[in-house]
């Protein structure tokens, strides 16, 4: 065993009551900060729920065309789309696909101006560039406590803790994509007299498009990630069924949505890269075949 030097206790009990104070005193301005987040979740939720599921289908599938203009693509997403419906986990998918997509359009709200603010600032990324490595090696069950704290069990810790879990990978990749522009790009455009507003929304974004279309993707799969953890919190869908077979020892439960989440991964995932395809394409950066 190691030797005990110095005596933890005092600390421990220190950040328990630091915490405590801090959900007594300010628990009330925390839920009311969180409040859009929970009514942007339950907004989307109630839209992909009461959307007819062969609408939801069709524009599924139109989208996967659009990506490839393949049938390919459309094929696995029918495919996988009709997975869901024929299992039984279609309202559990749409609940799974709104936090989702309310983690992911959060994550792009805060993750790309801080992108954008790294690449412009030396200082800024050193301060910012550890704090993306904590969240992202930090178990996700540690920051699951102070959450579940603050608000109690339920969709807002679980989309607060997705949110942090999957925002770094935007942030990272923003913040390459934009400094990564062939600087004789740039200084060609300060040529032309353009100011740091114009250069960053006329140049920079539209050449660092695919890049940050590759953030989004990180994202969104990361985001797919907390499912189960954030399930066990609140946040049902997909990932409470893999919870339930896991609890109650049913090994098709957990299966069939363990393979529910994974659609959701296949169809997410092959669309968002087939439209960052299509963007080096048409910007002159597709690999050469």
């Amino acid at each position: 065993m190691f030797p005990e030097l110095i005596d933890t206790k005092p600390l421990r009990r220190a950040i328990d009551d630091g915490l405590n104070w801090v959900v007594r005193n300010w628990g009330d301005e925390f839920e009311a900060a969180a409040y859009p987040l929970l009514m942007l979740l339950k907004a989307i939720e109630d839209l992909l729920v009461a959307t007819p599921w062969w609408l939801i289908m069709a524009i599924l599938v139109g989208v996967a065309w659009l990506a490839t203009r393949s049938w390919k693509l459309p094929v696995i997403v029918l495919l996988s789309l009709l997975f869901l419906g024929v299992m039984d986990l279609w309202k559990d998918a749409m609940t799974t696909m709104a936090l989702m997509i309310a983690a992911t359009i959060t994550a792009i709200l805060v993750s790309i101006p801080v992108g954008v603010w790294m690449s412009r600032s030396l200082n800024v990324r050193n301060v910012v560039t550890p704090v993306l490595d904590l969240m992202q090696t930090l178990p996700s069950f540690v920051y699951l406590i102070p959450t579940v704290m603050i608000f109690g069990p339920g969709k807002i810790p679980a989309l607060i803790a997705t949110i942090v879990y999957a925002a770094p990978p935007l942030v990272r990749l923003t913040d390459l994509g934009l400094r990564s522009v062939d600087p004789a790009v740039m200084e060609a455009s300060r040529a032309f007299g353009t100011n740091p507003r114009q250069r960053l929304f006329g140049v920079q974004i539209p050449l660092a498009l695919p890049t940050i279309l590759a953030g989004i993707n990180q994202t969104t799969m990361m985001a797919l990630a907390m499912v189960v953890i954030a399930s066990m919190i609140g946040a049902g869908g997909l990932g409470y069924q893999v919870l339930q077979g896991i609890g109650r020892l049913e090994v098709s439960r957990g299966l069939f949505a363990g393979l529910g989440i994974v659609a959701l991964a296949i169809i997410f995932d092959r669309v968002t890269q087939s439209f960052g395809k299509q963007l080096q394409g048409r910007i002159g950066l597709a690999e050469a075949r």
